[in-house]
């Protein structure tokens, strides 16, 4: 843990001894400034000596990102993470908080780590990544993975990827393995959404996806491709990830979100939402409009 500085509160110690485990946790309190490079180093050098060849070697960071007592900056703190991340150590982060917090940073020290991101803003969400999805979280199926999109300009007019702009990779590092690339844990998807205009009707053969990764076991290289067709019809759950994207397109000003409206969001969510968190996103759905009046 740390505050204004670093220490260890507890041992590394096996989930067998869950008492003890917990009665540190309980100890947990807020308390001086946030000298999270300190944490960090001592997080990696427990990990480091308790190196597990064939297991789960992860540190995690559970913070609002907001550092302020020593190294704050990220040129500061990657090197170090992408350092241990190249020995084996994965570096997973937790968001927590509202208000100051650092968005940008958390993500950032994830993605050199090889691994994974959330931001924990209720006890459902906390449960779903620490209890239901836990392994998908510490255990990666493939690293450095890199999706590739190539439209043909015969059947396809125009195109724009909506998100990942801080993940773009240049055509030309697709193939080159020391380009660093993103992780996927098991159980785990990735989708990415494109907006396309077609030239007539042309449904099939509108392109390929290329999808390049390493195993993480062997370090083999593998890649797969396949076409791009538009089926004959579109998946609840993918009519209801369009909604998700088309509200952060009106609520970040885009352009491209001129002529929509939170109320169509809403009526294309509300048709599709299946499941808990897809329910709880209909209902920030509805305070949205109330505050912004459409």
């Amino acid at each position: 843990m740390y505050g204004s500085e670093g220490r260890k509160l507890l041992e590394p110690t096996s989930a067998e001894n869950k008492e003890r485990i917990l009665a540190a946790i309980d100890q947990l309190v807020p308390e001086g400034s946030t000298n999270a490079e300190e944490g960090l180093k001592l997080g990696y050098e427990m990990a480091a000596e308790h190196f597990l060849r064939d297991g789960v070697n992860r540190v995690i960071l559970c913070s609002d990102g907001v550092a302020n007592v020593g190294n704050t900056s990220a040129e500061g703190i990657l090197p170090t993470i992408e350092r241990y991340a190249g020995e084996g150590i994965a570096f997973s982060t937790f968001g927590f908080g509202m208000g100051n917090y650092n968005d940008v940073l958390m993500e950032q020290l994830a993605d050199k780590g090889n691994g994974s991101y959330s931001y924990i803003d209720t006890f459902s969400e906390a449960r779903q990544v620490f209890a239901e999805a836990l392994t998908g979280t510490l255990q990666t199926i493939a690293t450095d993975v890199k999706i590739q999109v190539e439209f043909d300009p015969g059947k396809v007019d125009r195109y724009r990827l909506l998100g990942y702009e801080n993940r773009d990779v240049r055509d030309e590092d697709f193939r080159n393995d020391r380009t660093d690339g993103g992780e996927i844990g098991a159980g785990h998807t990735v989708t990415a959404l494109y907006e396309i205009k077609r030239k007539g009707e042309a449904r099939d053969g509108l392109g390929t996806v290329r999808v390049r990764y390493r195993d993480p076991d062997t370090g083999k290289t593998s890649e797969t491709a396949q076409p791009i067709a538009i089926g004959e019809h579109l998946s609840t759950e993918l009519k209801f990830l369009a909604a998700v994207a088309e509200c952060a397109e009106i609520l970040r000003g885009s352009y491209w979100a001129k002529d929509s409206s939170l109320a169509a969001v809403r009526e294309l969510a509300e048709a599709t939402a299946a499941g808990e968190e897809q329910l709880e996103f209909v209902r920030l759905l509805k305070d949205a409009a109330a505050i912004r009046g459409n």
